[in-house]
């Protein structure tokens, strides 16, 4: 249970500030907190109905899904399942960056623009309304109290964003410190700042922790290197999302601040798509988001087998976002959690993962650090960095239509401002990016850092 100022926060700090937002959070988390424990058959039901009205006012507003849907004979009211959505062609990256324009909705008003590309490499550019905004922040409040913990309670977010970092004004720093809301810049990760967010931890006890996986298990090493204790904090849950979270970082997670670790997926372009209960199960977020699983071929899996996850985001009718190919691999859960939710489950999440990098002066950084120089360049179509040496970085670049001659020279001088201006920086342009030897794709290889032990 929160303390009597979180209650206070929860209940009417932050509902004001959504009002102010013109958000209708309140009620939609309180809804989805109803629906989460219908039948499945009844969720389906419901994200039947969401998406027939989703899929009208698409047809009627958004230019690029109006012409779609004139090509291709489709009619929202005709559609008897879920599954009928199938007929639609898939939305890629590269339909975003050819039809940016276009999937604007002509209704839409006041939407925000977000630069993404992360672990995929392949940088886009997108749109996000006021309904998406509101929807996938009531699925987050929801999935954080199935922990016992609640929006006011102290929080520690360990995060490497240039949008969230670029908004710390005054305003931003006034209503984190209301919120009880602590932001740590995730991208240098060198012993003197990891000891810095150890102290700002252990300043402020906060009840959950909030980040990338990989940095906070690094944190943990650090402090269990350096016999620094975790567990005596009254933390209750870490919260982690944005990577593929390991079993080993788990444990050690577990262990060092001696309470769960809750798992996320999502992103921005995609959404708030799952969230793992006390129970162990990812809990799809049904009620805004119908999740498919795709072969190389296209076609739609079953449940139990692995393919490329694909997701329709059913409040995104200012910029929509149908039948998404996040290039992630997942799984689709066959059997209904033991907590009771009829939300249905994504059994397994692969293909998110980025690596630390260490600069040539020995600096820890997440390889973030480096994916953000990368997609802020509007030319690169899509990139891998491989760290092969503490001297050396290579990277394969695919350039684009807007790819200019001055470009690999952005590259070598952004990467040499991270690493060092010692460093060489091997631009290579290629036609496709080399993949691992697994076959899965990394875009951000450290063979430095995969030498380092833990806690470095």
């Amino acid at each position: 249970m929160s303390d009597l100022y979180g209650r206070f926060v929860s209940s009417v700090l932050f509902p004001l500030q959504e009002r102010l937002k013109h958000h209708d959070t309140v009620r939609i988390r309180r809804d989805m907190e109803d629906s989460q424990w219908w039948p499945r058959a009844r969720i389906e039901a419901l994200q039947l109905t969401r998406l027939k009205a989703f899929l009208g006012d698409v047809g009627r507003h958004v230019p690029y899904y109006r012409d779609l849907f004139a090509q291709n004979r489709f009619d929202p009211e005709a559609l008897r399942s879920v599954q009928d959505l199938q007929v639609l062609p898939f939305l890629t990256k590269k339909v975003i960056r050819d039809n940016s324009d276009a999937l604007r909705s002509d209704k839409a008003v006041g939407l925000a623009r977000f630069n993404t590309g992360g672990s995929s490499g392949e940088p886009l550019i997108f749109f996000i309304g006021t309904e998406r905004v509101t929807h996938d922040v009531a699925a987050k409040w929801r999935a954080t109290r199935w922990w016992d913990v609640d929006i006011g309670d102290p929080e520690v977010v360990i995060w490497g964003s240039p949008i969230e970092l670029g908004t710390q004004d005054k305003i931003r720093l006034i209503r984190d410190a209301l919120m009880r809301t602590r932001l740590l810049p995730a991208f240098e990760m060198s012993d003197a700042k990891v000891e810095g967010f150890i102290d700002t931890i252990r300043q402020m006890r906060p009840a959950m922790l909030f980040g990338y996986p990989s940095a906070i298990s690094h944190i943990a090493a650090y402090a269990e290197g350096k016999g620094i204790r975790l567990d005596d904090l009254g933390v209750k849950v870490v919260f982690v999302t944005s990577e593929r979270l390991y079993d080993h970082q788990r444990e050690l997670i577990s262990r060092l601040f001696a309470c769960p670790v809750a798992n996320g997926y999502g992103g921005r372009d995609a959404g708030f798509i799952a969230h793992q209960c006390p129970a162990g199960s990812m809990h799809i977020t049904a009620e805004d988001i119908v999740v498919e699983i795709i072969d190389s071929e296209g076609r739609v899996l079953p449940p139990g087998q692995s393919g490329e996850i694909v997701v329709t985001h059913l409040a995104t009718r200012d910029y929509p976002f149908i039948r998404y190919r996040t290039g992630d691999v997942g799984v689709l859960g066959e059997q209904a959690c033991s907590c009771g939710r009829g939300l249905p489950i994504l059994s397994e999440i692969q293909g998110r993962s980025t690596d630390f990098v260490i600069a040539a002066d020995g600096t820890v950084m997440h390889g973030l650090a480096l994916i953000y120089v990368l997609r802020d360049i509007p030319g690169v179509a899509s990139f891998k960095i491989v760290q092969e040496s503490l001297g050396l970085t290579t990277v394969y670049v695919v350039p684009g239509p807007a790819f200019r001659p001055d470009d690999p020279g952005r590259i070598v001088s952004g990467l040499q401002r991270r690493l060092g201006e010692s460093v060489v920086i091997d631009v290579k342009q290629v036609d496709v990016l080399p993949a691992e030897a697994s076959g899965k794709f990394r875009y951000v290889v450290s063979r430095v850092a995969a030498s380092v032990p833990a806690g470095r």
